[in-house]
Parts: structure tokens; C-alpha cells; sequence
């Protein structure tokens, strides 16, 4: 897969409809999971979101998304998506940040800049490690905004989903 810097806007739609394969529309909002699709869980607007367990154990989508912020986010973001002196909190940011406008920022990247500040985030669209992944770290990051799961690493998760091993097959590739 190609994606190229600067076509944030284009970019999201397609990832949008390459990763989730379903498009829902009810305005609802609600980050409750109403569908699954082999082993990805989508709400009522069809964006990809969490499922937790009684017993504690997530979706393969949102430990990943654990592993995979912790590997590529957290060294600006802080841990547990909390924020640092570098950069915003996501927990935060996701409380009114919509799932397409997360992937156009992760992929075009952000800039604020004003009389205190100079805020940038660069653009990851070339970047596999987070691009292959950024439903993962949608998902996760959406669960701790809505307070679903806590800090640190997930105790229990599901095994991966033979759709997201090819998925991460293809996009990584060989």
C-alpha cells in the first residue's frame, strides 16, 4: 500500500474504507460495539471501537493498540495516552475528536502555533509502523478516553484474528 504525505484528507477516507469495510451513519455516537466483523468490533456510525469482557479480557484491537502506541506514540504523547510537557493528552483529545479526523491527523500531520506555543506533530501517512496499525491505536486510545480500560498493558486480550494477521501480512508486507 502507498500513501503519500500531504493527502491527509484523502488518505483517512481510503484507510477509512480499506480497515473498516463498513460504512454506517445513525449520528448516534455511541462507542458501544454493535457489530462484529471478524474479530473487529464497529459501533452504531460504523467507526471501530472497543469490546471488554466481564471478566476484563479486550479485543485483539485494543491490546495492540497498546502495544503499537507504546512503541510509536508514547515517547510524545505520555503514557496511557495521557499526555506530556511535548505534546496534548489523547485520552482527552478523542473525547470530541471524530474517527476520521484522528486519521487525518495521523497521517497529515498538525500544526498549532500561537504566542505561547509551536505545536507540531508531523505526518506518519508514509509511516507502515503506525499506519498499519492506527485502528489499533484508535481503539485503544478510544477505550481510555471513555474510561473502559485502565492504565498499563491489558491483562487478558483475545488471540488475533485471522483477518488482522492478514492484514498486518499485507500491509507490512513479507
Amino acid at each position: 500500500m502507498k500513501l503519500r504525505a500531504g493527502a491527509a484528507g484523502v488518505c483517512a477516507l481510503t484507510l477509512t474504507a480499506l480497515w473498516t469495510g463498513v460504512v454506517m451513519a445513525d449520528g448516534s455516537g455511541d462507542p458501544a460495539a454493535v457489530k462484529n466483523q471478524d474479530g473487529k468490533y464497529y459501533d452504531k456510525q460504523g467507526n471501530p471501537t472497543y469490546s471488554i469482557k466481564a471478566d476484563g479480557t479486550v479485543d485483539w484491537y485494543t491490546y495492540s493498540g497498546f502495544i503499537r502506541y507504546s512503541s510509536e506514540c508514547l515517547r510524545c504523547h505520555g503514557p496511557d495516552g495521557l499526555g506530556s510537557s511535548y505534546a496534548p493528552a489523547l485520552v482527552d483529545s478523542l473525547k470530541t475528536l471524530s474517527y476520521s479526523d484522528f486519521l487525518g491527523v495521523v497521517a497529515g500531520g498538525k500544526k498549532a502555533v500561537n504566542t505561547a506555543q509551536d505545536l507540531v506533530m508531523p505526518s506518519f501517512g508514509t509511516d507502515k509502523n503506525v499506519m498499519c496499525v492506527a485502528d489499533d491505536i484508535y481503539v485503544y486510545l478510544r477505550a481510555r478516553s471513555n474510561g473502559a480500560i485502565g492504565r498499563g498493558r491489558p491483562d487478558k486480550h483475545e488471540a488475533i484474528p485471522a483477518a488482522a494477521k492478514k492484514w498486518q501480512d499485507t500491509c507490512f508486507g513479507p
